[in-house]
């Protein structure tokens, strides 16, 4: 069922993306719900070089938690997972399918977050059919060595441009969000400093607190 307007800008106010590279000895699920105990209102399954089987898997595992408290679960690129487990939406970037084609397998009911760095892909997206769009990487990450930095004018400007909901991405921390306050986002998302913390459900409250602090 897609979100209305209202409830998924609620929804991406803290949005974690997995990286089970990150998790140790733990599940994933225990790590997501972990974080969504902690605060986190929007779940993103992003995990790289798996199969699509083992994806697959995955997703169900996670999909079992995100229902269990509500919360949306969205798929990193793979349309065909996203579907197969009934998610609530996908995800993609500017190299992997283009908003439009996405728009059109997923159908009009499912959430579409595209990424975006420029006012340019932003408005292409927006009309492609995106729901929302994700800015980034704003500050430097190690989680994506190949992503461009993107300025907090130049994430303003994007805010400005669209009518759909934006939020940032990339290298987001407790000691930067300040530094978005005013820039138009309705929320971040967040990879190392929830899963990459040994206490996932304490180090997303703290977040949720920051966000809390200066975004709404």
């Amino acid at each position: 069922m897609k979100l209305n307007k209202e409830s998924l800008k609620k929804s991406l106010l803290l949005y974690a993306i997995t990286d089970s590279n990150m998790i140790g000895n733990s599940t994933l699920s225990e790590k997501v719900e972990e974080a969504i105990l902690g605060g986190a209102t929007m779940i993103q399954l992003r995990e790289k070089n798996i199969s699509k089987e083992k994806y697959l898997a995955l997703a169900k595992e996670v999909k079992e938690i995100t229902d269990k408290y509500n919360i949306p679960l969205i798929i990193d690129d793979e349309i065909d997972v996203a579907l197969a487990c009934n998610a609530e939406g996908v995800h993609v970037g500017q190299k992997d399918m283009d908003a439009a084609t996405a728009r059109r397998k997923i159908g009009p009911h499912k959430i579409l977050g595209v990424s975006a760095e420029t006012v340019e892909q932003a408005l292409l997206a927006e009309k492609a059919g995106a729901d929302y769009l994700g800015v980034g990487s704003m500050f430097p990450t190690s989680t994506k060595s190949d992503a461009n930095l993107v300025s907090i004018e130049a994430l303003k400007a994007i805010c400005n441009a669209v009518k759909i909901p934006v939020v940032a991405i990339g290298g987001i921390s407790k000691e930067n969000i300040s530094r978005l306050k005013d820039s138009g986002i309705v929320g971040v998302s967040i990879v190392s400093a929830i899963f990459g913390q040994e206490d996932v459900k304490e180090a997303t409250g703290i977040l949720l607190a920051e966000v809390e602090k200066y975004l709404k």
